[in-house]
């Protein structure tokens, strides 16, 4: 596996990932977090444009998607609760695996550890699965944030 940025060329493969990643999100009772159509394709048209997009691939097929940047994220402003600390961060958003690409997911994470000294990320409370996988890897709960639209996440840090 390897990690790289995302072309447009990969669009419709991680559109596929995306359309799945919410599917099993709903199989997992986590039914509010990644709504019908979430992500669009323009936001991540956005993300690949501005260099923030990767996918973890094996010869031509992508694994796995995300979102990951190292400049200061405007959501993680405000939290109830405190971060681990304050310095550099690298963030991780939109994590998603494609079908049977078990530790495609890890395997992500642990590059984003390898890219900044601490990294933070969100998810909704009723994703059990990534929860459990946060936690294995040693990231702590640092409390509750709010997206632009109100909806709360639960903040983890390592």
């Amino acid at each position: 596996m390897q990690i790289r940025k995302t072309t447009l060329n990969d669009l419709s493969q991680v559109m596929e990932i995306y359309k799945y990643a919410q599917a099993r999100m709903e199989d997992y009772g986590n039914k509010n977090q990644w709504l019908p159509g979430y992500p669009p394709q323009k936001m991540i048209e956005e993300d690949i444009n501005n260099g923030l997009s990767y996918v973890c691939a094996e010869d031509d097929k992508i694994l796995a998607v995300f979102f990951f940047s190292t400049e200061p994220d405007p959501t993680y402003t405000e939290i109830d609760g405190a971060w681990k600390n304050e310095k550099p961060y690298g963030v991780i958003h939109r994590i998603a695996r494609a079908e049977g690409a078990k530790g495609a997911g890890e395997f992500c994470i642990n590059w984003c550890l390898s890219q900044a000294p601490s990294v933070r990320i969100d998810t909704h409370k009723d994703n059990a699965p990534m929860r459990k996988l946060l936690v294995k890897m040693g990231f702590e709960y640092c409390g509750t944030i709010w997206l632009a639209n109100g909806d709360e996440r639960l903040s983890f840090q390592r």
